[in-house]
């Protein structure tokens, strides 16, 4: 018989499963983001009443990669610091991202809320993140 006429024994054989399964891309946590209120500790409102829009102005600069660019993009708050109504009361959010992405900023924006007695309100961690992060 000619060697072209012998077909290989796999050709038939349906492909074997993988010994190793493929692992599944695990997606990074979304960020925390925190909200600044515009109320001090001690129940009063913060002055002036447009606090929020002047900080958020000031971080309007800090952007996550990929955000609008050009002539234009100077025009509008940073999406990691933005200025809102929560609960009645004028908040900023603050979004971890900003962390990252300039520590100075961040601490800014901290040390504004720490230094004016200002009610910070953190997000849950979830118990499963908990446990994951203090491993």
């Amino acid at each position: 018989m000619p060697l072209a006429a012998l077909r290989p024994l796999w050709t038939d054989h349906p492909p074997w499963p993988s010994a190793v399964p493929t692992p599944t891309p695990m997606s990074a946590p979304e960020p925390r983001k925190f909200v600044i209120q515009g109320t001090t500790r001690d129940g009063k409102a913060f002055r002036p009443s447009d606090w929020a829009e002047r900080l958020a102005g000031a971080m309007s600069s800090f952007r996550p990669e990929g955000s609008a660019t050009g002539m234009a993009s100077f025009i509008g708050y940073s999406p990691l610091c933005v200025p809102r109504v929560v609960g009645g009361v004028r908040s900023i959010i603050v979004d971890e991202t900003l962390r990252s992405i300039e520590p100075m900023a961040w601490d800014f924006v901290m040390n504004f809320a720490r230094d004016n007695n200002l009610v910070v309100i953190e997000p849950e961690v979830p118990p499963s993140e908990r446990a994951a992060s203090v491993t």
